[in-house]
Order: C-alpha cells, then structure tokens, then sequence
C-alpha cells in the first residue's frame, strides 16, 4: 500500500468529523497564516484552529516568495483576509543547504539551473524579519499593517515572536 492509499483509507474511516464552517471561502478570523510546510508543525491543533477560519499556505521555510504574495494578494483582495500571521521554526530544513550548492545539484542533476531562490538561512529569526518585511512593502497587499512573525518551537510547542 502507498503512502497515499494510506491517507485515502484513513479519511475514509474518519469520515466528516471535522468540525467548523465550511459554508464560505472568506476564512471567518480574516487571517491568513503562512508558515513552512515541515509536518512538525499542526497549524490546525497549534492555534486552535476550526475549519474555514483561517488561511494557510505552506511552503518550503515559511518563507515569503512571490507565489505566497500572489496567494496573499488573492486571500486579501478576493476573500477578505487583513491579517498575516507568519511562522518559522526551529529546526528547519532550509538551514541545512546553501542557495549556491543546492543549485548547482540541481543543475548537475537536471542539467538545468533554477531561476528561484531557494531562500536558504542559517538565522530562522533573520528569515522572519525577511518575511514580514517582504509583505509590509509589497504593493499587492493593502493590508500590511497588522503582519507579525514567530519562530515556532518544534520541540516544546512554544512561539516566540520576533520583533
């Protein structure tokens, strides 16, 4: 059996036990939370999360790319998001390669070079200022004013924000 039958087995044994309002895209906290997609980290269980409150986008570092201000400028523009909630984490993957390196293996196994960044750090605080500065000067997003981000603990649960 394949990771993914598994999963599908598993959500057919839970059937829909998932509770919140699905009734609307417009998530009804108007947050939208972006964070890394590591599978330490529970969005849903960490905040308390029902279904149809919030967004949230995932990616490699919980890093602020320009596919994330495209999502942020749909979640505020088309479905009334006006804040942003950023989470970075210990631990992260993304501190265990450098952008020249994981290149140039990519390009020796592809034979092509990626015209993306990596977004590789070796300071998880350094990314988060990154990131909310990112989203405070981009001129997609009206709303910018009320964007925080926290580094999240992988081993104790705890979020610390970074000022």
């Amino acid at each position: 059996m394949t990771a993914i039958d598994e999963l599908l087995s598993r959500n057919a044994e839970l059937g829909n036990i998932v509770p919140g309002d699905r009734s609307s895209p417009k998530p009804s906290m108007q947050v939208a939370i972006l964070t890394c997609m590591d599978s330490r980290i529970r969005v849903f269980e960490i905040f308390g999360l029902k279904q149809g409150e919030a967004h949230v986008l995932r990616n490699a570092g919980g890093v602020v790319t320009d596919d994330m201000i495209r999502s942020l400028a749909l979640s505020q523009r088309k479905l009334g998001t006006r804040e942003v909630l950023l989470v970075h984490h210990t631990n992260c993957g993304l501190e265990l390669v450098t952008e020249d390196d994981f290149k140039d293996e990519l390009e020796e196994s592809s034979g092509l070079r990626p015209t993306w960044s990596v977004e590789a750090f070796r300071e998880v605080k350094d990314s988060v200022r990154g990131s909310v500065n990112r989203v405070r000067h981009s001129a997609f997003l009206p709303h910018r004013d009320n964007v925080r981000g926290f580094v999240y603990d992988v081993h104790t649960g705890e979020l610390t924000e970074v000022v």
